[in-house]
């Protein structure tokens, strides 16, 4: 069933036009990743979503309810976490995750202090103390310590330590346990491949691939490294086989997806001694789509 739909969106600022009609569809429970560079269009989706910005043409809707016109129903059942986070100065951390929860009509005290613990954050300093990471670990802890239904987090580990993104990875891997939603929009490439069971790809306000990662792997090239007893032969003449290297019997190249059964099947021949094969990272693909490189 789909918690987040979006249908056809467009939307301009003046002569720029950030949205080119979008369409993509989040499932119940699944964790759905939004990658592309700034400036992709990335957050203006998010606000389209959120009811904050009115969409020129088509539509967005969250449980099935327009994202404009029904945007305080929506809200009630959301997350959001912004890319940017700001804070009353005069308040301390505790005090406006508690003003969140609050909102919200909640008062999990033992998640909140869990997720204090988890995120090392000091609750009782002001938050015009706080360093850009530790402004962020307020508006995650605020979010994650809702019972919403769907979580929409823009560019969530902004500003945040690698030990603190591997917390907050666990935190999303516990979410989808819990049959919840994720929309999670981001640039890190390695924190959505982690994360996501299906993942947009957004260029200059179009979609241009949407997918798995093993739907969007057969767009790019195998890395295969083998030893062999016999020297191959006519390998480098093969369909499919490029940028080869040999040495001492030992062969570095790729390969296209496509072609792997045959390939494979071809080299046997030749007493195969160690074989690896590593599929595309969404690094990679990224790539492909963004700088036009071959792999």
């Amino acid at each position: 069933m789909s918690i987040l739909k979006v249908i056809n969106l467009k939307k301009s600022y003046g002569k720029v036009q950030a949205l080119k009609g979008i369409n993509f569809e989040v499932e119940s429970g699944e964790v759905y990743g939004f990658i592309g560079p700034n400036g992709a269009g990335k957050t203006t989706t998010i606000r389209t979503i959120l009811g904050i910005l009115k969409a020129d043409e088509g539509k967005s809707e969250v449980f099935g309810l327009d994202a404009w016109n029904d945007a305080v129903d929506i809200h009630k059942r959301i997350a959001y976490v912004p890319g940017e986070v700001n804070l009353w100065p005069n308040l301390t951390g505790g005090e406006v995750i508690d003003f969140y929860m609050n909102l919200r009509g909640e008062n999990n005290q033992e998640r909140k202090s869990e997720l204090i613990e988890m995120f090392d954050l000091d609750p009782t300093k002001k938050c015009r103390s706080y360093s850009k990471g530790n402004r962020q670990k307020v508006a995650l802890i605020s979010a994650l310590a809702s019972d919403a239904e769907l979580f929409i987090l823009d560019e969530p580990t902004s500003g945040l330590d690698p030990l603190m993104e591997k917390t907050f990875q666990q935190c999303i891997f516990d979410l989808k346990k819990a049959g919840k939603s994720v929309f999670l929009s981001s640039h890190i490439l390695s924190e959505v491949e982690k994360l996501c069971d299906r993942l947009s790809i957004i260029r200059e306000g179009e979609i241009i691939e949407s997918g798995s990662l093993d739907d969007l792997r057969h767009l790019t090239r195998t890395n295969i490294k083998l030893k062999t007893k016999k020297a191959i032969e006519g390998l480098s003449e093969l369909d499919g086989v490029y940028d080869l290297h040999e040495e001492d019997l030992f062969y570095q190249f790729q390969i296209d997806t496509d072609e792997f059964s045959k390939i494979i099947k071809y080299v046997s021949k030749f007493e195969v001694l160690k074989l690896e094969s590593t599929p595309p990272t969404l690094e990679e693909l990224f790539l492909i789509h963004y700088e036009g490189k071959s792999k």
